[in-house]
């Protein structure tokens, strides 16, 4: 017999809570959010509370001017939001830990298709980077 973890599926899902879509919180981020680059990733992130159980939002952004074809930019959507599904444990446990939730957007700053593998390899390193830039904005 085949059985399903079903605690498992919950932890590797990607809910709508855990989207960020409200036009007045990624202005916000814009406007007063802490900024990095790991190539070919810029991310902005910001600590902000909601009522809401999730503890990250996520925006995910690949631009037009990149990218002209829609297929091409939902093929790269789809690779990081895979990767970031698979690997947002990593964040979840300091937040958990910390009792913090944050909010933030990953914009994709290449020329070219990477393969999935490297857009995974650097999508931990950001969630890694999203840990200790809070770590150290919250002893500032």
């Amino acid at each position: 017999m085949f059985f399903i973890n079903t605690n498992l599926m919950k932890a590797y899902s990607l809910h709508k809570t855990e989207r960020l879509c409200s036009t007045k919180p990624i202005t916000e981020l814009f406007e007063n959010g802490n900024a990095f680059t790991i190539n070919p990733f810029r991310v902005i992130w910001k600590e902000k509370n909601w009522s809401e159980n999730s503890n990250a939002k996520i925006a995910i952004s690949i631009p037009k001017k990149s990218f002209k074809k829609a297929v091409t930019r939902n093929l790269l959507k789809r690779r990081v939001r895979e990767a970031y599904r698979l690997n947002k444990h990593i964040l979840y446990n300091y937040l958990d830990n910390n009792n913090k939730q944050i909010i933030f957007i990953i914009i994709y700053l290449e020329k070219e298709v990477l393969d999935y593998h490297e857009i995974e390899n650097k999508i931990i390193v950001i969630l890694q980077r999203l840990i200790k830039d809070h770590k150290t904005s919250a002893n500032a």
